[in-house]
């Protein structure tokens, strides 16, 4: 069964012939005019062949078969031939001018597609799946760039083929001529009926081949969960039906774009059928010679094939107009998130400024995640922010960066609120390390320097502080060893490291670390928690961490509860409270007793926070009973072991 569209593919305008037309020469093809127009020359020149080979064909039956003249045989011969060699070279011309256009205008439409999405917020990327965006990337760009050049050659090669041949038959029996093409304006309903089938099953197979690109995508990075979970069987299956959808598409679009040249064969055959019995009469009565009726024969045999040709560009600009109204969709769309017209420079340096949090609330379309949070990270001190899943953390850092905007509130450093700030500017400030560190299919070098400059010296001192330089001598060829895809070649630690290399060499005023640390066992933690300690001496860093042992040394502690700040304060003053972090904290590393300030006391009790509801108490209350409950248990098995 065909999957609805998602994304921006649910509501794509179309737009019509003319203004794709004019887009797509505007920005890709006017630059190329001079190549198109000695291809069209040399269209030209093909088409017109066909004209002149059935023109030959009188002399050749009148002059040389029937009435056996042997001084015309030479020169008709050298005709034929010449005719021949000319639409050859004329042909090879056009469809190497043609082939080296068409993968310019790809190249080119293809390289502004993926530079123009990478100017949207972050929103379109996660309505739109990887899968649809290489879809629309490769297929619909290619299918876009080369289609003009197939309806060109049509256009300019096929319509002088079809005006040459046709004053060929005129020039022989205008009224044979009528009645060879009488049929032709019963064509013109199913046609355009074909046209709109043609579109509108081409915009579904485009639709199920993003789908078939996103199951590839995650079946070949999901590999490994897929086998562990034993559903090799049932993902093969589902990129079967993944693939009978697009396959059961793109045969009705086939159908479709079949049917236009079939049609046309049929009108073909009746105009024969009527020249056959209106003229053969004429040749046996001696009016017409043999000559002008085999000249005639071929001309309107020729005739045909062209015009069916012709008649199945339509079906080839409908499939085509599928993929360049999805491609034009992408490039209407506009970024939400830009510089403002007038940015305000920071009034301090920004490793002085102060970063602050004032009543910022924010949604995910209509679910609520920030709920009036205010909190401030202090210039060139550590904050931590904690919480269950789904607290908000993450989008503090979504927020701070403006992946995103805040609905309501503002977020300041140094006084000035981030939309006043340079976007570029802005995110020039972050040094940024997060749990799932990735890494492109490049060398080890390539993927610490993203791009930057650094002499040796600076690249090695980044490796020493990063702790990089412990492996990397160890791969077979160093800083040059290729990483695989994502980092495959390198183990979690190893990934991290890499990251934490990248931010050393960055070396910006705030460093943002997103759980860092949570995915590597004890040896790799270590190590990588020593870095992590070294990059961020003198910076302003702000943490989100789940393992609260690494941030008991932080100078704050940001509590957050249901997209609320809820409490704050010093590792030793939070576990005095005895709030949500004591918690969560006892939940980590208490054997059933309440933990407060590296000791235990008896009994867990809620205290006081700020900021809450109702709503938030009973939610720690909760979350109080159950880590009592699993702490019990604990102390349990541990005493029975003991």
């Amino acid at each position: 069964m065909t999957r609805p569209p998602h994304g921006f593919e649910q509501d794509i305008p179309e737009k019509s012939s003319a203004t794709l037309i004019l887009w797509l020469w505007r920005d890709y093809l006017r630059r190329h005019l001079g190549l198109v127009l000695i291809a069209v020359l040399f269209m030209s020149i093909e088409g017109s062949m066909l004209g002149l080979l059935s023109y030959l064909i009188k002399p050749m039956f009148d002059r040389v078969l029937v009435a056996g003249q042997s001084d015309a045989v030479l020169w008709v011969a050298l005709s034929v031939f010449g005719v021949f060699t000319l639409r050859a070279l004329a042909s090879f011309g056009q469809r190497v001018i043609m082939a080296h256009i068409s993968q310019k205008v790809a190249a080119s439409l293809q390289g502004s597609l993926v530079a123009h999405m990478l100017t949207l917020d972050g929103k379109f990327f996660q309505d739109n799946s990887p899968g649809t965006l290489i879809e629309r990337t490769r297929g619909d760009s290619s299918a876009a760039a080369t289609v003009w050049g197939t309806v060109l050659s049509v256009v300019a090669r096929d319509a002088i083929s079809l005006v040459s041949l046709l004053a060929v038959a005129v020039s022989v029996d205008w009224r044979w001529t009528l009645v060879a093409v009488a049929g032709a304006p019963l064509l013109a309903v199913p046609l355009v009926l074909l046209q709109n089938l043609v579109r509108r099953t081409t915009r579904v197979a485009r639709s199920a081949s993003a789908r078939v690109s996103t199951r590839l995508d995650e079946i070949f990075h999901g590999a490994t969960t897929i086998k562990l979970a034993g559903t090799e069987k049932r993902e093969a299956g589902r990129f079967r039906s993944e693939m009978a959808d697009m396959l059961h598409a793109q045969i009705k679009a086939a159908a479709g774009q079949a049917a236009i040249p079939a049609l046309i064969d049929i009108v073909a055959g009746l105009g024969f059928f009527g020249v056959l019995l209106y003229g053969g009469h004429q040749i046996i009565e001696g009016t017409k010679t043999v000559g002008e009726f085999m000249s005639f024969f071929t001309a309107m045999a020729l005739v045909f094939e062209p015009l069916r040709r012709l008649g199945n560009v339509s079906g080839i600009w409908q499939a085509a107009r599928a993929s360049l109204d999805r491609i034009y969709a992408i490039f209407a769309e506009r970024p939400q998130i830009t510089t403002p017209a007038k940015p305000v420079p920071l009034p301090v340096p920004p490793s002085q400024a102060d970063i602050r949090f004032e009543a910022v609330d924010f949604a995910y379309a209509d679910s609520p995640v920030l709920r009036g949070t205010n909190f401030t990270a202090e210039a060139g001190k550590t904050t931590a922010l904690v919480g269950a899943s789904g607290a908000g953390k993450s989008t503090v850092f979504n927020l701070m960066t403006r992946l995103a905007d805040p609905v309501k509130g503002k977020i300041t450093i140094g006084g000035v609120a981030t939309t006043a700030l340079d976007l570029a500017g802005l995110r020039g400030l972050y040094s940024v390390v997060s749990q799932d560190a990735l890494l492109f299919d490049e060398s080890l070098r390539d993927n610490i320097l993203m791009g930057a400059e650094a002499d040796e010296a600076t690249l090695q001192a980044a490796l020493k502080a990063a702790h990089v330089a412990d492996f990397a001598g160890q791969l077979d060829h160093g800083l040059d060893t290729p990483v695989g895809p994502r980092g495959s070649g390198l183990s979690g630690g190893q990934r991290q490291r890499v990251a934490i290399a990248r931010a050393v060499l960055r070396n910006r005023p705030i460093l943002l670390l997103d759980e860092a640390t949570s995915a590597l066992d004890a040896q790799s933690e270590k190590i990588v928690q020593e870095a992590l300690e070294t990059l961020s001496e003198g910076r302003t860093t702000l943490v989100i961490a789940h393992r609260l042992s690494t941030i008991k040394n932080a100078d704050k502690i940001v509590v957050m509860d249901k997209g609320r700040v809820v409490d704050e304060g010093t590792h030793e003053e939070l576990l005095a409270r005895g709030g949500l972090y004591a918690d969560l904290y006892r939940l980590q590393y208490s054997d059933g007793r309440t933990v407060t300030d590296g000791g235990r006391r008896g009994k867990a009790t809620a205290g006081p926070r700020r900021d809450g509801t109702a709503e938030d108490a009973e939610g720690s209350a909760l979350l109080a009973a159950t880590s009592r409950a699993v702490g019990s248990v604990l102390g349990l098995f541990g005493r029975t072991r003991r």
